[in-house]
């Protein structure tokens, strides 16, 4: 099984601390933030991940990602595609034909790869995304319609489903994705009118 994994964000919020670093190779835990990402593929059974990166920065993952038990193969974009454009070009680095792991490099999140991956070719569908409903950052306030407080609550959980960027993807849907720019607004809307999406919230373990 193979996995494509995006990892050219440049950490500009991060400034300083980032250390020039992409922002999945900042150091989490005494490990870049990619390398927990590939351990997890790892035990869900995946042996070769294709890093999907700027070119000329292909030493640095190299160099910083050392042995993870798996395959590692960067791809170096000839300049920004964007996100949907980076999978797409890094799925022609592809071994493999069929379902592919595809999924954002920075940052964490405790999905079942393995039970995505089972239901995603159960369903039949062109693409499944995994979707989470996280803890709002704002408390909320009970208003009245003349704007008097009725009452204050601790944040909750946002009331709407949010992509976590975790995909499996058929070769019906890489084939859709575009060259550059972002799947989000183009393969994605498509598939989903057509009915050849599905959203899955069950097989993330954490946010």
């Amino acid at each position: 099984m193979e996995a494509i994994v995006l990892a050219g964000g440049k950490a500009e919020r991060l400034g300083d601390s980032a250390g020039g670093l992409p922002k999945s190779l900042v150091p989490v835990g005494g490990r870049p933030l990619l390398a927990w990402q590939i351990v997890r593929l790892r035990r869900a059974g995946v042996e070769r991940v294709i890093v999907s990166c700027l070119g000329g920065e292909e030493h640095e993952f190299d160099s910083r990602l050392g042995d993870l038990g798996v395959e590692v193969v960067c791809a170096g974009e000839p300049e920004r595609l964007g996100r949907g454009g980076g999978i797409r070009f890094a799925a022609q680095s592809r071994r493999e034909t069929g379902d592919v792991l595809a999924m954002n490099g920075d940052e964490l999140v405790d999905a079942d790869f393995a039970g995505l991956l089972e239901r995603h070719r159960a369903t039949g569908a062109a693409a499944t995304i995994t979707v989470a409903q996280p803890p709002s950052q704002f408390g909320q306030v009970d208003l009245t319609d003349d704007d008097v407080v009725t009452g204050f609550h601790e944040a909750s959980n946002v009331p709407y489903w949010v992509n976590c960027g975790i995909y499996v993807l058929s070769a019906e849907a890489l084939e859709r994705f575009p060259e550059k720019g972002d799947h989000e607004s183009s393969t994605f809307p498509e598939l989903a009118e057509e009915g050849k999406r599905y959203s899955l919230a069950d097989y993330l373990s954490a946010y």
